[in-house]
């Protein structure tokens, strides 16, 4: 599938754009075989060190290095500027949501929101009903996806606030590029990502009980080895100086929580949990569950541990949720949103069920709680089988479904095999909220849809990761 798109290096034309320039006269001097060079040796530094995730189902290799692109993607300050401000203003909205949702529900009261959309919903947690949580902070780390469609525009395309991974990424391709590319950086004023570790743990530590101590312990708590993100787990434990956990580490005494040590037991304050709901407490949960810790919610309950993120807030993942983040940005804090949706038809309604099935051929279709890519259509790329299976699906189950258009994401400079040439991007930055501020680092994951006119960017999918630049104006 072709799909006419913005070049974020050259616009719309064959001008290089003023923040590429710099890497167009550079990439203009250097010998051929240089970038495949570099390449090779990215390729080593990430073998070395160990960089893997793996991917569920496959019998074809448990652990893979995620392909790395060494032409960075480069956005100016003023671009920057209005990307952290949207997600400012969108993760406050979603942590007041939040905080409705699990108290007086008042958006429901107020027919915005229809309340099968909560109630029914299976990322819903009715044990969080009236729970409150330090500072009303839900959602300490979230990762907001981003997608660009010209050089003004740029769309929301996914909200995680459960448990967003990717970081270590953001923060191993920048290293590599800096150890690889020394010249070109030395063209550039790159804002750092260096110091999102300190931010992270900042940020951890303001969401403390009010009774913890002023240096709260904090432990990463980690499903295990077999998790496909597991290096990301034991990388952020590492950089943050905090004990990596498994539920069999811990043990829950009198309400508070505390993990096993060489010095005998040690009470956690934060959990920074990477962990799903499911699987956190078998005594409120999924019984049958050993990645998680006995009594894990009544110490939660008792406000003497904090969870990173907070318990129920994967239902702001929902996609049928996410369409309504217009009217919940105006009914919380009055305000139009800085970042706009991607235009979005709710398969739940009847007339819009009726359009989606008439115009699948154009339209991206997904499941309202699916990620990574999983158990979507893109109709335009489908054959008429495919589409003829999921008009079944969505005839038989409208609400699971959302549909979209197809957009033209924004391509960037990629190194394939026949030299660079436009691949479509996608962008995730990180935003951290603590009680006292909220903190972004300048950039993200810029995730690389790697082959021809793909637009499917996970790396579950094949997809690749560059380094994010933000360059002065």
């Amino acid at each position: 599938m072709s799909v006419r798109a913005f070049d974020e290096m050259n616009g719309t034309s064959e001008r290089c754009r003023d923040p590429y320039r710099k890497l167009a006269d550079w990439l203009s001097g250097i010998p051929d075989d240089l970038l495949d060079q570099r390449l090779s040796e990215a390729e080593l530094l990430f073998r070395r060190i160990g960089i893997t995730f793996a991917v569920y189902g496959d019998t074809r290799s448990e652990e893979r290095i995620i392909p790395f692109d060494v032409i960075p993607r480069i956005l100016t300050g003023s671009e920057w500027g209005r990307l952290a401000n949207g997600l400012e203003q969108r993760v406050k909205a979603i942590n007041a949501f939040l905080t409705d949702v699990y108290g007086n529900q008042e958006i429901i009261k107020a027919g915005i929101m229809p309340p099968e959309l909560i109630f029914a919903n299976p990322a819903f947690r009715p044990e969080m009903m009236g729970r409150k949580v330090r500072g009303n902070v839900w959602v300490p780390i979230s990762g907001i996806d981003i997608v660009r469609i010209d050089a003004e525009t740029f769309y929301v395309l996914e909200d995680n606030a459960r448990t967003p991974s990717g970081v270590s990424y953001m923060l191993e391709d920048r290293e590599v590029m800096m150890r690889l590319f020394p010249e070109l950086f030395a063209r550039y004023h790159v804002r750092p990502v260096e110091n999102y570790p300190e931010e992270l743990l900042a940020t951890l530590q303001s969401i403390a009980p009010e009774s913890a101590p002023s240096e709260p312990t904090i432990a990463l708590m980690t499903p295990g080895p077999y998790n496909s993100a597991f290096y990301e787990h034991s990388f952020l434990a590492d950089k943050l100086g905090v004990e990596l956990v498994e539920g069999r580490d811990l043990i829950v005494r009198d309400d508070h929580v505390y993990m096993r040590t060489t010095e005998g037991l040690q009470q956690v304050d934060v959990l920074y949990r990477r962990v799903d709901d499911d699987f956190l407490d078998p005594l409120t949960f999924r019984p049958d569950s050993a990645l998680g810790v006995a009594g894990l919610m009544s110490a939660y309950e008792a406000g003497n541990v904090s969870l990173a993120n907070a318990v129920g807030t994967g239902i702001a993942d929902d996609k049928a949720i996410y369409s309504y983040m217009p009217e919940i940005l105006k009914f919380y804090l009055g305000e139009e949103p800085i970042l706009k949706n991607v235009p979005t038809h709710r398969c739940r309604e009847p007339e819009t069920l009726a359009y989606v099935l008439d115009n699948l051929d154009s339209l991206v279709v997904k499941e309202v709680h699916g990620s990574g890519g999983y158990g979507m259509l893109i109709g335009p790329a489908a054959d008429s089988a495919a589409r003829a299976e999921f008009a079944a699906k969505l005839k038989a189950e409208p609400d699971n479904f959302i549909a979209q258009p197809t957009l033209a994401l924004s391509t960037c400079p990629t190194c394939v095999e026949s030299g660079l040439a436009p691949r479509h991007v996608d962008l995730r930055p990180f935003v951290l909220t603590g009680t006292d501020k909220v903190r972004i680092v300048p950039g993200g994951l810029t995730r690389v849809a790697l082959n021809e006119g793909s637009l499917v960017v996970n790396s579950s999918q094949g997809g690749g990761t560059k380094d994010t630049w933000v360059v002065n104006d």
